[in-house]
């Protein structure tokens, strides 16, 4: 269930700054997570990072069948030439948003600029290194029925990710990067499942958009579809499995957008792939908004899920 103690996760979660490219510090907090909490878990997982993995994170118990994949990166911006910025996957860009970061000279804490004509620049009292990058500022806010902050795309993918080590049997848990802009780490983390242990049916742990036909608080999004198309009897098999669980659930149709499962469709490996996650307000802005029943379906639905595939 969602309680004190998993909203506590989820917000540093989300207060982690890890643009697409630069995951190094989401890779350390986890590592460490997984260090301290591992020994808890029904079954103690084994751990592959590090060499080979570059910031990716899999994660084994017992007999896997099935990987959860769940991308840690963020959209944000990267310094250009003087007060220039250019964007790191897709973010909202509203001149005021609050921008923060840290170069040679310390930390940073400035102000994004949009002209009339699009071009993003930033203000700040020195012209801050080049190369840089720079997260929205972590803004947490909590009611009765949501929590909103920057980067519940994909924090909360990586929260529920790490509910389901608590009591997962068997099954693989895959932390990929660089998803925000474009992807990159699938395609060596499905090959090494596919290679080690024939692993072909994969979940992705990630956030997708409130529209008119899905909704918060009216259950976890099965994605149908988007800028990829899965094999639909892998999906009506979800479908039939997510019937049986009770877990409430909407059915998403889209034709744009992406995941990690747009990338594993690429590979040369016949993986069958399936996007479950909770619904969000405000895409890809410092303001990302879920219902905590989503939240809470989300990991039932997933738990139900990996114990039937």
């Amino acid at each position: 269930m969602y309680s004190t103690d998993k909203s506590d996760l989820l917000k540093t979660l989300c207060s982690i700054h890890a643009p697409s490219g630069n995951e190094d510090n989401m890779h350390f907090y986890l590592m460490q997570y997984i260090t301290a909490h591992s020994s808890t878990w029904k079954t103690i997982p084994t751990i592959f990072s590090g060499e080979g993995f570059q910031n990716s994170i899999i994660l084994i118990f017992g007999n896997p069948r099935t990987a959860v994949y769940a991308h840690i990166d963020n959209i944000g911006f990267t310094v250009r030439y003087g007060n220039q910025l250019v964007k790191v996957g897709g973010p909202k860009t509203e001149d005021g948003y609050i921008l923060t970061g840290k170069d040679s000279q310390g930390d940073i804490e400035c102000t994004l600029r949009k002209s009339e004509d699009g071009e993003l620049t930033y203000e700040f009292h020195r012209e801050i290194e080049r190369g840089t990058d720079l997260s929205f500022k972590h803004n947490w806010r909590e009611d009765e029925e949501t929590v909103q902050c920057c980067y519940m795309d994909n924090r909360l993918g990586v929260w529920s990710a790490l509910q389901l080590c608590e009591t997962l049997t068997n099954g693989a848990i895959v932390f990929s990067c660089w998803e925000e802009h474009g992807g990159g780490s699938v395609a060596y983390l499905a090959k090494f499942l596919w290679k080690n242990y024939a692993i072909k049916k994969a979940l992705i742990s990630d956030i997708t958009w409130a529209t008119e036909g899905v909704h918060l608080g009216k259950g976890v999004v099965i994605s149908m579809r988007d800028s990829g198309i899965p094999r639909q009897q892998f999906v009506r098999e979800i479908i039939e499995l997510a019937k049986e669980s009770t877990v409430p659930f909407q059915l998403e149709v889209e034709s744009a957008g992406g995941s990690d499962g747009t990338e594993l469709q690429k590979q040369p490996y016949p993986i069958d792939w399936c996007f479950i996650g909770a619904a969000e307000e405000n895409v890809h802005s410092p303001d990302e908004k879920v219902n905590k029943k989503d939240i809470e379906g989300m990991v039932e639905l997933y738990s139900y899920l990996l114990a039937k595939l």
